[in-house]
C-alpha cells in the first residue's frame, strides 16, 4: 500500500492500521469526519465493516474493498484472491499426498469473515469426497502466528495421531511449526500452509520435509486498489470510467510446489 501511494504524490492521503474491528470501525469514521473521496479498506472483520460501510456510502465517497467482502454489495469495486480456489486446490493437494486416507487438524482464520467461510467450506467439500480422510479438529486461528502456537498446541495435547495440518495461511502455519516442534513431533506430521510468505515458499523450494507445498495469495492486491481508487477518481469521469470497470474482481490462487517454487521466491519481499 505504501509503495502504491508514493507513485501519486498529488493524492492526500489518509493511511490508518487496526488490530481489531472496533478499532478500524472508529478510524473510518474519524477518516469520513476530516473528508474523503474514497475508501480503500480491508476489511478487519466483513460483518463488523459492513454497516459502517453502508454509512460512508451513503455520504457519496467511493469505497474499494479488498481481500475480505462486505456482507452486502456495498463497494464500488471489489477486489480478491479466489478463496474458494485456495480451499479446494489446498485440500485437493492434502488429500492426494495422504493417499486418500488419514487424519488431519484444521486452522482456521478468522471466523465470521467471507475469506475465512469460503476457504473452509471449499477445503471441507474435498475432504468430504474421501471418506478415510477425518477431521479431528477445526479451530480460528485468527490468521496469526500467536493464535497457530496456541491452537495447534492444543491439537497436540487432544491428538495423539495427526497426520498432516492444513492450516489457512503462513503466519498461522509457523505458530503451529513452532508447536509441532517443540513436541518433538515433527517427524509425525507435515503441513500445508498459504499466501506464499517468502520463508514458507523456501521451506517448499528447500524440500523441507515439514512443509511441502503452499499456494498463493497475492498481498499486492492492496497495491491494485489504490491503483483503481485513483484511476477512477482523478480525472473527475467516475460515471464514465465506471462503466467499463467490473465491480468484482478476482485473482486466481496457483499452488506452489518444489518443481515451481522458485518461480514465487521474492527474497526481498517484505512479506
Amino acid at each position: 500500500a505504501k509503495e502504491m501511494m508514493k507513485n501519486y504524490p498529488d493524492v492526500e492521503w489518509q493511511y490508518q492500521t487496526a488490530e481489531n474491528a472496533e478499532r478500524q470501525t472508529s478510524q473510518v469514521e474519524a477518516m469520513a469526519v476530516k473528508g474523503m473521496d474514497a475508501l480503500v479498506i480491508l476489511a478487519h472483520n466483513s460483518e463488523a465493516m459492513t454497516p459502517v460501510a453502508e454509512r460512508i456510502k451513503q455520504k457519496g465517497i467511493f469505497i474499494v474493498n479488498v481481500d475480505r467482502g462486505f456482507t452486502k454489495p456495498i463497494a464500488d469495486i471489489f477486489l480478491e484472491g479466489d478463496n474458494k480456489a485456495f480451499g479446494r486446490k489446498s485440500g485437493q493437494f492434502v488429500a492426494e499426498k495422504l493417499g486418500g486416507k488419514g487424519n488431519i487438524v484444521i486452522l482456521q482464520g478468522i471466523s465470521g469473515t467471507t475469506v475465512n467461510t469460503d476457504r473452509v467450506n471449499a477445503a471441507m467439500e474435498v475432504f468430504k469426497a474421501y471418506p478415510e480422510i477425518k477431521v479431528l479438529d477445526s479451530q480460528p486461528a485468527d490468521w496469526s502466528r500467536e493464535k497457530g502456537l496456541s491452537v495447534m498446541k492444543t491439537f497436540l495435547t487432544k491428538h495423539p495421531k495427526i497426520d498432516a495440518v492444513w492450516a489457512q495461511d503462513d503466519d498461522i502455519m509457523m505458530g503451529a511449526i513452532q508447536a509441532i516442534k517443540e513436541a518433538g513431533r515433527d517427524k509425525e506430521m507435515w503441513i500445508l500452509g498459504g499466501a506464499g510468505m517468502k520463508e514458507a515458499v523456501k521451506m517448499v523450494m528447500d524440500k523441507n520435509a515439514m512443509v511441502p507445498g503452499n499456494i498463493t495469495y497475492p498481498p499486492s492486491m492492496i497495491g491494485t486498489g489504490i491503483h483503481m481508487a485513483v484511476s477512477v477518481l482523478r480525472d473527475g469521469k467516475q460515471e464514465q470510467i465506471m462503466q467499463c470497470i467490473p465491480r468484482h474482481l478476482m485473482i486466481d490462487c496457483e499452488l506452489i510446489t518444489p518443481e515451481n517454487a522458485k518461480d514465487y521466491y521474492f527474497p526481498d519481499s517484505v512479506y
